[in-house]
């Protein structure tokens, strides 16, 4: 499990020292992995779009977070390999967290924040994982967990101010495009969906027959209501193997 990751951390970065306006030039296989650069073909001029937009924040001073290497970051995992989709709103807007991966924050920022650790706190209790000090999840996509928020940007220290400037086309196609592969026979290739709070409830309509583990977002303004005693990470184990495929195993390795 831990090989496979620390090859997928190799490969995560091709577009290191880029910015944003060398981004939305490049093609598309230099950003993300192959099928998901045909998968996501028919949107190419919106993300170019979204990309420059990117860039004119920079120019006007803001900081973009996060960085531009990691800002497709979900992409650079196989769209074939995907089993579970957790979908996010969109990134911490506190400048070193974010990582281009839902609710997943850079190995050495302390503390982590606040959703994240009721994220472990609900672990714990559902399957007796004591919580990591870290906030690194890449080892979930090692295993086919796609963490992809909903807006894949923000403005620091400004939470939502990415939203309804192009993501949302990109991230409905990217929902569609995973929730619509098929095996040679036809059959539907083992899929769950993590759905947390309404803005992830919002992509239900694009994952027709696709079982779904639903409730409140981690978030301490809603956890309480919902989200703790929810038990999502065995129930997605569960719903994976009434498919025939291999649960996740959750644990997370230590960071040095």
């Amino acid at each position: 499990m831990f090989e496979s990751d620390a090859l997928f951390e190799l490969a995560q970065d091709p577009a290191r020292g880029q910015g944003f306006a060398e981004l939305a030039q490049l093609p598309l296989k230099e950003l993300m992995a192959p099928d998901w650069a045909d998968a996501l073909a028919g949107v190419e001029s919106g993300l170019r779009g979204v990309l420059t937009f990117l860039a004119d924040e920079e120019a006007a001073g803001h900081t973009v977070l996060p960085a531009p290497s990691n800002v497709l970051r979900a992409f650079r995992q196989p769209l074939a390999s995907v089993k579970v989709l957790m979908v996010g709103q969109d990134p911490y807007p506190t400048p070193g967290h974010a990582v281009g991966l839902a609710f997943s924050v850079d190995p050495h920022v302390r503390p982590i924040p606040r959703s994240l650790a009721n994220i472990y706190r609900e672990l714990e209790a559902d399957l007796g994982i004591p919580a990591r000090v870290h906030g690194d999840l890449s080892a979930w996509t090692g295993q086919g967990v796609l963490l992809l928020n909903r807006v894949m940007t923000v403005r620091a220290g400004a939470a939502g101010s990415h939203r309804r400037k192009g993501w949302e086309e990109i991230t409905t196609a990217a929902v569609q495009a995973v929730a619509g592969r098929r095996a040679p026979d036809g059959s539907r290739l083992p899929l769950v969906a993590v759905l947390w709070g309404k803005d992830a409830e919002s992509v239900r309509p694009l994952l027709p027959g696709v079982p779904a583990v639903s409730s409140a977002h981690p978030s301490p303004l809603s956890a309480s209501r919902g989200f703790f005693g929810s038990r999502p990470f065995s129930r997605v184990n569960e719903l994976l193997r009434e498919q025939g495929a291999p649960g996740v195993t959750w644990e997370l390795p230590p960071v040095a």
